[in-house]
């Protein structure tokens, strides 16, 4: 297990900082805590008030995307210290993140976009952040996001 001061010393390494969490858009919450398994809402590309907009394969490139899926990453690791208290050490596992990317038809490096979040949650959480995975392209998203990345962790009791 990493330890708490291992994720926020690597945010700090790399002059990231976990923005305010976000609360949802619609009827939903933005986590829900079932035993030990916390399952994260979809998280867009916010910081503040920026948001990166747009289609992949159109008017947004393939590293473009990355850095959209890595602001995914971050808002869910904001929730992620939300729930678990801020003690990143009750966090046992990431198991699963879910990419979907705004896409133009012909796009098809969905993977390489959503190797942002995933870079950035196993270079936070070290090994207990490695994840299974899916990456799908879709014809649009909520607020006309690049991209929306959801996760599943597990936590201790």
């Amino acid at each position: 297990m990493k330890e708490n001061c291992s994720v926020r010393a690597f945010l700090n390494e790399n002059n990231l900082v976990l923005p305010t969490p976000k609360v949802g858009l619609a009827n939903y919450v933005p986590y829900r805590k079932s035993g030990n398994q916390l399952y994260i809402s979809g998280q867009g590309p916010v910081l503040e008030t920026q948001e990166i907009i747009g289609k992949l394969g159109d008017n947004l490139s393939v590293d473009e995307g990355y850095n959209a899926a890595q602001l995914c990453a971050l808002n869910i690791l904001a929730q992620l210290a939300t729930a678990c208290d801020h003690d990143f050490g009750r966090v046992q596992a990431c198991v699963k993140l879910g990419g979907f990317v705004n896409a133009a038809p012909n796009f098809t490096e969905h993977p390489q976009v959503i190797n942002g979040a995933s870079d950035l949650i196993v270079n936070a959480l070290g090994n207990i952040g490695q994840h299974a995975r899916f990456a799908v392209g879709v014809p649009s998203l909520p607020r006309g996001w690049a991209v929306e990345i959801d996760a599943i962790f597990e936590l201790a009791q």
